[in-house]
């Protein structure tokens, strides 16, 4: 982790979600506790228990991509393309006055190209390897979801694609910080992508951590994730960058934490989670009672929630700060999750609100005092907020925000 040296500010945000693609779209619907989850159009699901996610519906990326032909891209990397795109207009930042080899790209997702990998698993196993579209094998290699931002915006630096799964928009976030922080670059779009496929949605299935009804993270009877899909991108620059251009400064990233314990293939481990807790206030110098709001990870599992809960309990005392779960809303969206949970805490600070916990209706009383915002919006004043992250492995990734100074 590097030492802190620039500060570093978000100027611009791109969501692109099942609850609305823009900024404005993205708070009405958290404001409004919106649901983002419908039947699945993706694949067959016909023959699962669950047949629900949060698809982004009517996506057409043609809408905003200026450069890159869509149809030579994968859903992801046109989902990150778009995201980037998005940030860029909202933070109003002409490229022509950045210099392409100081603009990184950091993408992290989960499953990459995973509709293009279902297609080619397809043929492979009817008709064998010499069948395989050539076109869609160019298409696979998850790299490409940072190439497609970098080809779309006509960025020269660092084009990187982080593969830590549910934690990666988070470990994005940060590989950026440390970008700026060190002077290695001006502007950084950082986020993640994913798309609702097939195997993924099976293999959770398989785990026993997909619900058939809504997702209630912190609620009584939560039993688990709804698969979801998207694009979360920020673009973050240096102070000094910002303040030169006059550029509306959002929220300022104050820092993060990483660790990965290895302890289990998919049980977060509480010590672990609270120690990337304290990680992430140490490189942000700020202390727990200086965090107004925490965007949880929330997936809604029995196990997950328990151990978040149990963590924030043992970091913050017995009264935390509120903490809720944009999950409820959007559903699970991989390795964009907790980008779409750092454009939130943006937003939270800017426009004063919290966002709620969804289909939330009974207390568990295994940590019964934990605020999860439930189902309506919040006024708050909000001037520090956590985002975690939480992935297999025990991959733990959490960024800190904070008013801009």
């Amino acid at each position: 982790m590097a030492e802190t040296c620039a500060r570093v500010v978000v100027t611009g945000l791109g969501p692109v979600s099942s609850i609305g693609i823009g900024p404005a779209a993205f708070a009405a619907g958290l404001r409004e506790g919106a649901s983002g989850i419908s039947p699945i159009t993706s694949f067959d699901a016909s023959g699962f228990p669950s047949k629900q996610a949060g698809e982004v519906p009517d996506f057409r990326p043609e809408r905003w991509l200026r450069r890159i032909d869509q149809d030579a891209w994968g859903r992801s990397g046109q989902f990150a393309a778009v995201a980037a795109r998005v940030a860029v207009d909202h933070g109003g930042l002409d490229l022509g006055d950045v210099d392409p080899e100081r603009a990184h790209v950091v993408i992290g997702t989960t499953s990459g190209e995973s509709r293009v990998l279902e297609s080619l698993t397809v043929q492979f196993g009817i008709d064998g390897p010499d069948t395989m579209d050539p076109g869609l094998l160019a298409k696979l290699p998850a790299s490409r979801l940072a190439h497609a931002v970098s080809e779309e915006l006509a960025l020269a630096g660092e084009s990187i694609t982080l593969a830590t799964a549910c934690s990666a928009s988070n470990y994005a976030l940060g590989y950026a910080y440390d970008l700026l922080t060190t002077g290695a670059a001006d502007v950084v779009l950082a986020g993640g992508a994913d798309s609702v496929c097939q195997w993924a949605h099976a293999g959770f299935y398989r785990l026993g951590a997909l619900t058939e009804d809504a997702c209630a993270p912190f609620d009584r009877h939560r039993s688990g994730i709804l698969t979801a899909e998207g694009g979360a991108v920020l673009l973050l620059e240096t102070y000094e960058h910002a303040a030169a251009r006059g550029a509306a400064m959002l929220a300022e990233v104050l820092g993060y934490g990483a660790n990965c314990d290895a302890n289990h293939p998919v049980a977060p481990d509480q010590r672990s989670v609270a120690e990337c807790m304290r990680i992430a206030h140490r490189n942000a110098d700020v202390k727990p009672s200086d965090v107004d709001y925490i965007c949880a990870h929330g997936t809604g599992t029995p196990t997950n929630d328990a151990a978040e809960a149990a963590a924030i309990f043992e970091v913050f005392g017995h009264r935390p700060p509120p903490t809720s779960s944009i999950k409820s809303m959007i559903g699970h969206s991989m390795g964009a999750a907790s980008g779409f949970g750092a454009i939130a805490c943006t937003l939270a600070i800017t426009e004063g609100f919290l966002p709620p916990t969804v289909n939330w209706s009974t207390p568990d009383l295994a940590f019964a005092d934990l605020d999860p915002v439930p189902n309506l919006a919040r006024r708050a004043r909000v001037r520090v907020v956590q985002n975690n992250g939480f992935a297999f492995g025990g991959n733990n990734a959490i960024v800190l925000l904070g008013a801009v100074r």
